[in-house]
């Protein structure tokens, strides 16, 4: 582990996606799909590090208090296979997909210095893109990656295998500020 972890503060991606599944209930009601997705294993070993009380139990706590299906994935084939075989895509289509995370131009990186210091053993990568079936989302699905740099080269590859556009950050994402800018995360 790094002394002083990347991302400084374990709730950095969960507070925000907490404060956007808020908005999205309250913006439509409470029969609204809400899945989220949340890769366990980068928590389980943040809570060793940290000696914190269990984080796995905070993020069923918020998973309860927005009525989330919460889902946790293992690596990037998991969000695939998720994204087209979760529910039903013929019934139902995705109409909002937001990522919280590290990342740079290429790929999400699920991990980033949380089990080896300046790299990810799990991430999804523009190339595996491809898999993702046509037709999942809705003609008007938002689509936006909160990461540093996805806009540089993984958004275009996402709109090619996705055939939605995805919004990406051109340069870094700062996740120190958001407190003071409704949870929402910065360019830097």
């Amino acid at each position: 582990f790094k002394p002083v972890p990347h991302d400084r503060w374990w709730g950095n991606f969960i507070r925000p996606a907490r404060v956007r599944m808020q908005r999205l209930r309250a913006e439509h009601g409470p029969d609204a799909r809400i899945t989220w997705l949340v890769y366990k294993q980068g928590y389980q070993r943040r809570e060793k590090q940290m000696a914190e009380p269990d984080l796995i139990s905070n993020i069923h706590s918020v998973r309860d208090l927005v009525g989330a299906n919460l889902i946790w994935f293992r690596s990037g084939a998991d969000v695939i296979n998720y994204l087209n075989a979760g529910q039903n895509r013929n019934l139902v289509k995705i109409a909002n997909f937001e990522y919280y995370g590290h990342s740079n131009s290429k790929c999400f990186m699920f991990d980033y210095s949380n089990e080896i210091d300046s790299a990810s053993k799990a991430w999804l990568h523009e190339d595996e893109l491809g898999a993702i079936q046509r037709g999942l989302f809705t003609r008007d699905a938002f689509v936006k990656s909160w990461g540093c740099h996805t806009g540089e080269s993984m958004s275009k590859k996402w709109r090619k295998a996705a055939g939605r556009p995805m919004i990406g950050a051109i340069g870094k994402t700062d996740y120190g500020p958001m407190y003071r800018n409704n949870w929402e995360p910065a360019l830097s």
